[in-house]
């Protein structure tokens, strides 16, 4: 059978991994909700209104093998339908991970989210980007590909004075984030620790303070954000720092 991989190759890109589109691997794609992308607002990475904080309908939820407990929220994928000459369109598809598409032990036959399975659960208009609707689940090469997102990096603030919960959104460059930290205007830089998805959280009193913050994405780079939250900040509000 000739290779759908090859067939549909787009834009330069190789599925197979060959010539100079490396780095590609071999998942299957489902779909969630309908065309409005209102089934996919909120989810297990913590993000809200995806409309909102830029994300949009090109999201994806993802199986268990690659959510990686919440790590992977925020990375960006390019996907391509394969080996289905009958299902899939021709295309790519870039996508940012914002929720998790969760196992299901009952079953022993579409069990698509259950680890080791790599699977999308995408939206729907992503999904009919490179597959018809009545295909339902096709098989996909994909690839990690860097995030190019508008602004800088978002930090909305919740919690209360004994407790401070940050969630972190709109993340350039790998996408995900591996590590944080944040310093009040007085005191040094303090580590925080994911408390899920791409919530961040610190136990310090820092209200009063102006606050900075250090990101750090999945490929090790660190982007710093000095002072963005003014002294007198309040919980439920939302600053804009430095991407990378």
């Amino acid at each position: 059978m000739t290779s759908m991989a090859m067939a549909y190759g787009v834009h330069g890109f190789d599925p197979n991994g060959n010539g100079n589109g490396g780095g590609w691997d071999f998942a299957h794609a489902t779909f969630y909700g309908d065309m409005s992308g209102q089934a996919t607002m909120e989810g297990a990475c913590g993000y809200g209104d995806l409309f909102a904080q830029g994300y949009g309908l090109e999201t994806t939820a993802l199986s268990t093998a690659l959510f990686d407990n919440g790590a992977a929220c925020g990375a960006c994928f390019e996907i391509v339908c394969v080996n289905e000459r009958q299902w899939c369109k021709h295309g790519v598809i870039r996508v940012t991970a914002t929720n998790f598409c969760p196992p299901n032990y009952t079953k022993t036959n579409e069990n698509w989210c259950n680890p080791p399975l790599k699977h999308f659960d995408l939206s729907m208009p992503m999904f009919l980007k490179i597959a018809v609707y009545e295909a339902g689940i096709v098989p996909v090469s994909f690839r990690r590909v860097p995030c190019y997102k508008r602004g800088g990096i978002r930090f909305e603030i919740k919690g209360n004075p004994y407790w401070i919960l940050v969630l972190v959104y709109n993340v350039g460059g790998s996408g995900d984030v591996v590590d944080m930290a944040v310093k009040g205007s007085g005191t040094g830089w303090m580590k925080m620790t994911r408390n899920w998805g791409q919530n961040w959280q610190t136990s310090a009193d820092l209200v009063g303070q102006s606050l900075s913050f250090r990101v750090t994405g999945g490929d090790g780079r660190t982007v710093q954000s000095d002072g963005v939250a003014p002294p007198n900040w309040g919980f439920g509000q939302t600053f804009e720092g430095n991407n990378f």
